[in-house]
């Protein structure tokens, strides 16, 4: 099997760890994106090693600027090679119900999910066209495709995620290239654990599988997408919200 580099985004996550893991063990070298201020990637790595997974090249950016995006793929190419597979999974909330919304907190969602896919694709997408051979996988949500109160910034920014996929998985198709996207539900990561009790409760109630999805049932489908057996799927959304939505 060809060795291919994959770059993640938001890496250090709970969903990020699980992608970064699943790559790896399909055979990728990984390449992961994490954030400078909010990040701890010598504990990260440790915790990897400790995991079996030691050969994960690290990067520091912020993924809504773009010139921190350029001079992080620069450094994962210089580190890694050119990069085959792009995942954009880096994002953040800031709920509010909208009458109290503030620009700052539409600006910074906005910016840090949708706008960061512009920018890290980018650095990427001509090269993987010129090649003949690439994967770009975005993660949205199941909140992108059915809305949710308190998250207008999170669900128009994870709906145009949908609508730029799309629209790139058309141009790029003829070259090689494929653009897909996941839309998990809610995922079992440190993140959601964390929430209260009594609401973690209510979350679990309103999925029909009566359970969150585990982080690597996402990382599976990256590392499916990422792979040559998917090469004839592009523009698709995968829904893994355990029939929380169907779309």
């Amino acid at each position: 099997m060809t060795q291919r580099v994959a770059l993640v985004t938001g890496a250090m996550g709970g969903l990020g760890t699980a992608i970064c893991q699943e790559l790896a063990k399909a055979g990728h070298k990984v390449v992961a994106s994490y954030h400078p201020e909010f990040d701890k990637p010598d504990e990260w790595k440790k915790e990897m090693a400790a995991a079996g997974f030691n050969d994960i090249v690290c990067v520091a950016g912020d993924v809504s600027r773009w010139d921190s995006c350029v001079a992080m793929v620069a450094e994962a190419e210089a580190a890694a090679g050119p990069v085959d597979i792009l995942v954009n999974n880096a994002g953040i909330t800031r709920d509010r119900m909208f009458a109290r919304m503030d620009l700052g907190q539409w600006e910074a969602v906005i910016s840090t999910n949708l706008t960061s896919i512009f920018n890290m694709t980018k650095q990427v997408s001509a090269k993987m066209a010129e090649r003949g051979w690439g994967r770009i996988i975005n993660i949205s949500s199941v909140n992108g495709l059915k809305g949710q109160a308190g998250q207008t910034n999170y669900s128009a920014a994870k709906a145009g995620v949908i609508g730029f996929s799309k629209a790139l998985a058309a141009e790029v198709a003829v070259k090689g290239v494929t653009v897909n996207v996941i839309a998990p539900g809610y995922v079992a990561t440190q993140m959601v654990m964390a929430i209260k009790p009594e609401v973690l409760k209510g979350i679990i109630d309103s999925v029909p599988m009566k359970r969150l999805a585990k982080p690597e049932e996402i990382g599976g489908a990256c590392a499916y997408l990422a792979s040559e057996l998917a090469g004839f799927m592009t523009g698709a959304t995968l829904n893994i919200n355990g029939g929380l939505y169907f779309h």
